[in-house]
């Protein structure tokens, strides 16, 4: 028997474990996955999915710093697993994963969309279909644990969300490629400019 998808491509709830595993699967191919997904309806579906690969990554990475390997990371959108962690951090990280992991998809779908208004135009899809590129690209999230590996390969999801947007709003790869790479560069420009900042400040009380 094959899996039901009755919201037309998206995580189906009636089927969560197996839904899962495919869901996984399929965003690896993520030209015909996203190509297949509704543009509009109901956000719960994608957004369990999010959180689903929030938690495994909060749950795994937590035993890899309560065993005291490797150093803090981010999982999912920005929820932060401290380095060498006690036993209470890590219940604390597994239950507010998925709060900070809500909150950050939304933040993402939401930048995403302005820009997406931006880019593309009024020919865009709509938010539904920001918010389920942003979310089911967080399948990153499922080795962002990993030392080292992990980061690099998280970097996949960048590749993820430009073929999300190009095929979900029916744009070109550059516009699409403005999108997704354009908040990224903003953020590394004002963390530069803040290290520049800091650096200055401590120098002038150091002279």
């Amino acid at each position: 028997m094959g899996i039901r998808r009755t919201s037309g491509g998206d995580y189906d709830l009636s089927n969560p474990v197996e839904s899962f595993a495919d869901v996984v699967r399929r965003v690896l191919q993520p030209v015909g996955f996203f190509a297949g997904l509704p543009r509009r309806g109901s956000l719960l579906n994608p957004l369990v999915f999010a959180l689903i690969c929030t938690e495994i990554a909060a749950i795994l990475g937590g035993i890899l710093r309560l065993a005291g390997v490797g150093r803090a990371f981010v999982t999912g959108y920005g929820f932060q697993v401290p380095e060498n962690q006690g036993f209470g951090e890590f219940i604390g990280s597994v239950v507010l994963a998925p709060i900070g992991g809500t909150i950050g998809v939304f933040v993402v779908a939401v930048i995403a969309h302005l820009l997406v208004r931006l880019v593309v135009g009024a020919t865009n899809a709509g938010f539904g279909a920001t918010f389920r590129v942003a979310a089911y690209t967080s399948v990153t999230s499922l080795v962002s644990w990993i030392p080292f590996v992990g980061g690099l390969l998280a970097l996949y999801g960048i590749y993820l969300g430009v073929v999300g947007i190009r095929e979900m709003h029916d744009t070109t790869t550059r516009k699409a490629l403005v999108v997704v790479v354009l908040p990224v560069i903003v953020i590394v420009v004002l963390a530069l400019l803040g290290l520049l900042v800091a650096g200055a400040i401590f120098f002038s009380r150091t002279a």
